[in-house]
């Protein structure tokens, strides 16, 4: 499932922020800790990885300029790298509506994120996909 997918990609993006040493052997052990072995969920997980690293400072710069200038290095990482996949989805997965992209991010920022995350999220999504 693509929910899985996600999770794992959250996962490795979120890692990366603090070491990107060994970044092969993890993400080989996420993607097997989140059982991603159909080959489906696995190519979009590791599409949606690839995509973030890509064009990392580009999606840097839409969510700054989403949470009006304030600077990515002050929002707590795991939002960020939530952030990061839905803006990675939105823009470069045109196969994934954007309103999904935002009901997954604001999932998964339920599931691993503080309390007030996910209404966070939401909103700077939203403003992503309104502009």
């Amino acid at each position: 499932m693509r929910n899985a997918a996600r999770e794992a990609a959250l996962n490795i993006i979120f890692a990366k922020q603090f070491n990107s040493d060994c970044m092969d052997a993890l993400k080989k052990k996420i993607y097997k800790q989140f059982a991603l072995d159909n080959d489906d969920d696995l190519l979009f997980a590791t599409d949606l990885v690839a995509t973030v690293e890509e064009h990392y400072e580009e999606l840097i710069n839409g969510i700054e300029d989403s949470c009006h200038h304030y600077r990515a290095d002050r929002i707590n990482p795991t939002d960020k790298s939530i952030l990061l996949i839905a803006m990675a989805e939105i823009k470069y997965f045109d196969d994934i509506p954007p309103v999904v992209s935002v009901s997954e991010a604001t999932g998964l920022a339920k599931k691993y994120s503080t309390e007030t995350s996910a209404d966070f999220v939401n909103g700077v999504l939203s403003g992503v996909i309104n502009k």
